[in-house]
């Protein structure tokens, strides 16, 4: 995976946060601690104009030339390597019925979706659920620390961001060699995501006063819905929700 490099680089840095982050996580069920806005709204920007230059112009052309069939497989393997990610998380949250679920799910998939590219599991009443070590380390009690902007990676905490370790040390992606073509799969996969995120772009619009903040307060908002157990539906669902009340849009290239 991409992130490999940046975990363990951001990895002191959020280490020296951690001490301050965790004082003030006790009044946080209600409010945002963001003692590095300055630093945040700088690299939200940098990310902006990086996602503006090259990321979204990427994923448009990935979109336009990606026949359907094949793009909605593409996610679906991501999305059975990332369930991995999620059993492993079930476990460490003592979440055995979900656990059972999503061990299914990566049977399933795997061997009847063929690897994954197709997603028989959902039509088998085995949902898509969303954990990782963020989110466990939250169920164990760890605050969430100060809100923290990663470059190119997005929003965080500091929680969040060593959860990322945790998560790579799973991912079924991590060891995968040669390093070429684990790269070559990891960069695909975020093309892959952030064209899937480009429906919900347009059905949000442009007309945001503060996107910063409109972008810190739902993170932070669906990351604390998803540690008590009363999460959002993830973000393929999402789409499809969108796609359902708009169904005009896009109408030769039904989304997932």
């Amino acid at each position: 995976m991409t992130q490999h490099r940046l975990v363990h680089r951001f990895a002191v840095f959020c280490f020296a946060l951690l001490a301050a982050g965790c004082a003030h996580t006790q009044n946080l069920d209600s409010g945002v601690y963001d003692p590095l806005e300055s630093y945040n709204r700088a690299m939200f920007r940098f990310n902006d104009t990086v996602d503006k230059a090259v990321l979204k112009p990427v994923a448009q052309g990935y979109k336009a030339i990606t026949p359907e069939l094949v793009d909605t497989g593409i996610s679906n393997f991501f999305s059975n390597l990332g369930d991995v990610v999620v059993l492993a998380n079930d476990l460490l949250q003592f979440n055995f019925r979900q656990a059972a679920s999503d061990a299914s799910r990566i049977v399933y998939n795997t061997t009847f979706g063929l690897g994954g590219l197709i997603d028989v599991a959902s039509h088998m009443d085995l949902p898509k659920h969303e954990a990782d070590f963020g989110q466990t380390l939250g169920r164990w009690g760890v605050g969430e620390g100060a809100y923290l902007v990663l470059p190119l990676l997005g929003p965080s905490t500091v929680r969040d961001t060593f959860g990322l370790a945790g998560d790579y040390a799973v991912h079924p992606l991590a060891d995968y060699n040669p390093e070429s073509h684990r790269y070559a799969l990891g960069g695909l996969n975020v093309v892959d995501q952030r064209a899937d995120l480009l429906r919900l772009e347009r059905a949000l619009g442009e007309a945001i006063f503060d996107p910063y903040a409109q972008q810190r307060d739902a993170y932070l908002q669906r990351r604390r819905n998803l540690i008590q157990g009363d999460g959002p539906p993830s973000i393929l669902r999402e789409l499809e929700e969108l796609e359902q009340e708009e169904p005009g849009e896009d109408a030769g290239r039904s989304g997932r």
